[in-house]
């Protein structure tokens, strides 16, 4: 017999019992969504965590630190950054220069960390608005983290150490509009005094080795995009092109170069710039591990956001295992409803089986027929499963995303919801369920293929 005439035959027989096929397929249709659903979860979460990784940093960023895995303080400079630049699958490095500066803005007052990076560091930061800074501006320019403004209080309602609308007493965000729009408001800044060297000479009393602050204004270039959930690594600092921050403060500095520069054993300033910090960019995040050994082998502390979203990946790989697992015991029931629809299939029609085998229609056929016929039992469940569990996975997404509301629960990004169905899902969910359907139909075809014609007349 032909395949069609088979395929043909196998949905007449399931059309005999109308009410036995649809519970049937019901319990497969219940295994099927149950598998997606919960896989989908899963996944949904998966995604979510690597957006949340993503928002703190970039996956291919490695961060370097001026101490090494023993404790021991490692100078980060130059040299050593250029090193860096000559491994393997490293597209680009840059080192921190970090200047905590008092900042100024009507009445209200913050302290802002002013980070000079170079820029290969500026490209990976995401913009909402504005430009990066060159350092070919004529005016130092500043990329603002785009919640910058939350750092700013006034300090003459300074009931608890100030006032600041973004936040509660308790520490909790209000929601309220910030004291500063960095777009709108003029910061000034005022910077640390300069390092003053140990001196014998003591100083006259009534007098000062501080002159009077200046205040500075810089230009805007940009604001820093803090993606869905409105924070990411960049948010709360204010960022410059490297070499135009150091040929800003060399014209305070001078030789020291910074506020607190490193110092030789005489109290002199060293006279070449040690970070505290510098960050590795790689080409690949499968790279990344292999690079940031190389680092730690070299003597320097490094970690990196695939570190964490690796050791996070593991757990939701067992999270998702257990939801999979979940909705496959629901499939298990489904596949012994069929092997006890495909029995009774059988007991009903011996009569059917023996003229066949009588008539001489070969074995193989027969065994396929009843393998069509729990096959396709698979796939009527496994498709209205799948329509089912896209209907579900909507809905939940719609519930966690507000459905216009503040939403049930707390995710990286709402617009991507919690439940994702991939393509290769949709195909895994029906081929499974044709699979396990089939599978399902085995003994009971191998029954009837074993059946005695004659006896099967006889009891007829």
């Amino acid at each position: 017999m032909r395949a069609s005439d088979l395929l043909t035959l196998a949905f007449r027989n399931l059309l005999r019992r109308k009410t036995r096929t649809v519970l049937t397929v019901l319990g497969v249709v219940i295994g099927t969504a149950s598998i997606m659903v919960m896989m989908s979860l899963g996944l949904g979460m998966s995604r979510q965590m690597r957006k949340m990784f993503s928002d703190y940093g970039s996956l291919t960023t490695i961060t370097v630190y001026s101490f090494s895995s023993k404790g021991e303080a490692e100078e980060l400079t130059d040299d050593v950054i250029k090193k860096f630049g000559q491994i393997p699958h490293v597209t680009g490095t840059s080192p921190q220069l970090s200047v905590s500066v008092e900042a100024k803005s009507g009445a209200a007052v913050g302290y802002v960390s002013l980070v000079g990076v170079s820029q290969d560091y500026l490209k990976e930061i995401p913009l909402k608005s504005g430009r990066l800074p060159k350092p070919d501006d004529p005016n130092l320019t500043i990329l603002y983290g785009n919640r910058i403004g939350e750092t700013f209080y006034i300090p003459s309602k300074s009931e608890g150490g100030g006032y600041s609308p973004s936040w509660d007493m308790g520490g909790g965000e209000t929601g309220s509009e910030p004291l500063v729009n960095p777009e709108k408001d003029p910061i000034f800044y005022t910077f640390p005094p300069p390092y003053v060297p140990p001196s014998s000479a003591p100083v006259a009393e009534g007098t000062t080795q501080e002159k009077p602050k200046k205040k500075y204004l810089f230009d805007v270039a940009g604001i820093v995009d803090g993606g869905a959930s409105g924070y990411s690594t960049y948010s709360y600092e204010a960022y410059c092109d490297i070499d135009a921050l150091k040929a800003f403060l060399r014209r305070i500095y001078r030789k020291s170069l910074v506020p607190n520069p490193k110092t030789n054993k005489k109290g002199k300033p060293l006279g070449y710039y040690v970070y505290e910090q510098a960050s590795v960019f790689v080409d690949d995040m499968n790279h990344v591990n292999e690079v940031q050994k190389r680092i730690t082998d070299m003597g320097f502390q490094a970690d990196s956001q695939m570190q964490w979203l690796e050791q996070s990946q593991q757990s939701m790989n067992m999270v998702q295992a257990v939801l999979g697992g979940i909705g496959a015991v629901s499939l298990l029931v489904a596949a012994i409803g069929i092997v006890n629809t495909m029995m009774m299939s059988i007991y009903e029609r011996t009569r059917e089986i023996g003229v066949m085998k009588v008539l001489g229609c070969d074995m193989k056929d027969i065994r396929n027929l009843f393998l069509f016929e729990s096959g396709s039992i698979g796939f009527l469940g496994g498709v209205v499963g799948i329509l089912i569990s896209m209907v579900l996975s909507a809905l939940i997404n719609f519930l966690v995303s507000g459905g216009g509301g503040s939403g049930m629960f707390y995710v990286s990004d709402p617009s991507e919801g919690i439940s994702y169905i991939p393509l290769w899902l949709y195909l895994f969910s029906i081929l499974f369920a044709i699979g396990i359907g089939t599978a399902a139909g085995y003994l009971p075809s191998r029954r009837a293929m074993e059946l005695s014609p004659l006896a099967a007349l006889r009891n007829e």
